[in-house]
């Protein structure tokens, strides 16, 4: 197996500067191989030999409770003296390109400030991850906290959670690091090609609200994003992969990580936050106030900024309904997100661009 810390391959490295095309790589091949990974489910069979796989790379045993996961197979670990671990397995090919990003990108992370993130436990031979013939996967540490979702999300509460996600941004700006281009389905640069799943949208008011945020990101977000600065990114700091803990703000789960724009995060965790029909921006004010006291947003982030929530939000309906439709005995896994998601996309559609540019100034003040 080749370590996870060598150089990125030319492939990986040829976008690597501060501007990108929103149009290349994401060609139709790239939306129909990222569309297929979330259309399989992990093979059941991987959990079983979790034990196994964990004794032989780690000289380690303990209790094992598989835990729900759209592509791998995710396992939670209790050590004999208590202590917690994650491991990770795929059989999949494609997995074996998601976690060599994965475990090079909490690598990269090791000493950073100002958040917190797992840590990855290197395997006997000192490897970030095993690979066998049929199988690979990594080891990490499970961090104690609760999840935002089951939290008080005080204004103080998400500014914190903003200013971590500014310095998860700065922490992640300099890496480049392996698969960082590879087919990812919830990448800003699929979301122009949702609209072909809109068929298992159910009709009403939800559809509509999606069709119009979608055509306002094809015509006018998306032709612009080329202007912003891209890095890698988190790509999902949902409040579920957002944890408070005694230690402060910390994110989990990069398995959706890669090269983006770097505003994505922001509009990411923002498009979760949008609760309150009182507020403008519904309360994510406090977590883009946040984030702006760390990284300064640019003017045209700042006029994006709503269209991508919107978007983002969009884009999270889409695949989750088609995905229920697919495996509807996880429909309520899958769409667990897609309520938050539908309310805040009606508290947003109620402003017109030039009231959401405007709030997010005011929210920046």
């Amino acid at each position: 197996m080749s370590d996870c810390n060598d150089p990125v391959s030319d492939d990986d490295a040829r976008h690597s500067g501060g501007k990108q095309s929103v149009r290349e790589p994401f060609t139709k091949a790239y939306f129909k191989a990222a569309a297929a990974i979330l259309a399989t489910k992990p093979n059941p069979a991987e959990a079983q030999l979790s034990g196994e796989l964990l004794l032989r790379h780690y000289g380690l045993t303990g209790a094992m409770k598989v835990l729900s996961s759209e592509v791998e197979c995710t396992t939670e670990v209790t050590l004999l003296n208590g202590d917690q671990l994650i491991l990770k397995t795929s059989a999949r090919p494609e997995g074996r390109d998601s976690f060599r990003f994965q475990v090079a990108a909490l690598a990269g992370l090791e000493g950073a400030f100002g958040f917190a993130a797992p840590r990855i436990v290197r395997t006997g031979d000192a490897m970030l991850m095993f690979e066998e013939d049929e199988i690979c996967g990594y080891l990490q540490t499970r961090l104690s906290g609760g999840p935002l979702h089951r939290a008080d999300a005080t204004s103080d509460v998400l500014y914190r959670v903003g200013r971590a996600l500014g310095r998860l941004s700065l922490a992640l700006e300099p890496l480049r690091l392996p698969a960082m281009h590879r087919p990812v389905l919830w990448h800003v640069g699929c979301w122009s090609r949702l609209m072909d799943l809109e068929e298992h949208l159910p009709s009403g008011p939800v559809a509509a609200s999606v069709r119009l945020a979608m055509n306002n990101y094809v015509e006018l977000i998306e032709p612009r994003l080329r202007e912003v600065t891209w890095q890698v990114t988190h790509n999902d700091p949902s409040p579920f992969n957002t944890l408070l803990t005694d230690g402060g703000i910390a994110f989990i789960d990069f398995g959706d990580g890669c090269w983006g724009p770097r505003i994505q995060d922001l509009a990411i965790a923002a498009s979760h936050l949008v609760t309150d029909p009182s507020l403008p921006l519904g309360g994510a004010e406090n977590l883009i106030a946040g984030y702006a006291s760390v990284i300064e947003l640019p003017p045209l982030e700042a006029e994006l900024l709503v269209g991508l929530i919107k978007a983002r939000q969009s884009a999270l309906i889409l695949i989750n309904y088609w995905r229920a439709q697919l495996f509807p005995a996880e429909a309520a896994y899958i769409k667990k997100n897609v309520g938050r998601a539908e309310h805040g996309l009606s508290i947003l559609s109620a402003l017109s661009t030039g009231k959401a540019e405007r709030a997010v100034r005011r929210a920046l003040s």
